[in-house]
């Protein structure tokens, strides 16, 4: 069957030769993009490197600043600096640590001390007589009240160090 080219139309498909070629390459970049693989290209990179030296005072203060920031890296850590954003300073006080550490283990303490209180109070009642254990209970009450006064003068401490130390 012979075909009619009239300028640049065929009359076999109704498009030029050349939008054939385009649709072809077309689909041939669809497919190659299809099947590309690895990371997707930014849609703004930063391409600007900038470099700069310190003496070795400024240095360690660089890295002082950098550490109590807690960024993730230096870049972070100099663009927040240089572009104003607010910097997370994080301290961390070793005294307040450990004094909060110590009243843990007091607190434990108490604990093991009210559970060992119960037993032997239960050991009393069972084991002796009415006049024996009130003697031992009454023994056992006043080591209870020197334990509260103990655990008052601790609660008065913790409060007068949080508000002489720990600002908030």
């Amino acid at each position: 069957m012979p075909s009619l080219t009239v300028g640049r139309f065929s009359s076999k498909v109704g498009k030029s030769d050349g939008e054939r070629k385009i649709t072809q390459k077309q689909k041939s970049m669809e497919k190659k993009q299809a099947r590309r693989t690895g990371r997707k290209p930014k849609t703004d990179p930063a391409d600007y490197k900038y470099n700069f030296r310190l003496n070795a005072q400024e240095k360690s203060r660089f890295e002082r600043l950098f550490l109590e920031s807690g960024a993730r890296d230096r870049t972070i850590f100099i663009k927040k600096s240089i572009f104003s954003e607010q910097l997370k300073v994080i301290k961390v006080d070793k005294v307040s640590m450990d004094y909060y550490i110590r009243l843990g283990e007091f607190y434990r303490q108490f604990q093991a001390i009210g559970n060992n209180y119960n037993q032997v109070v239960r050991a009393v009642q069972k084991n002796f007589g009415e006049k024996r254990a009130m003697s031992l209970l009454y023994k056992l009450e006043k080591a209870t009240l020197e334990l509260i006064l103990l655990n008052k003068q601790i609660m008065a401490l913790t409060k007068e160090y949080e508000k002489k130390w720990l600002q908030r």
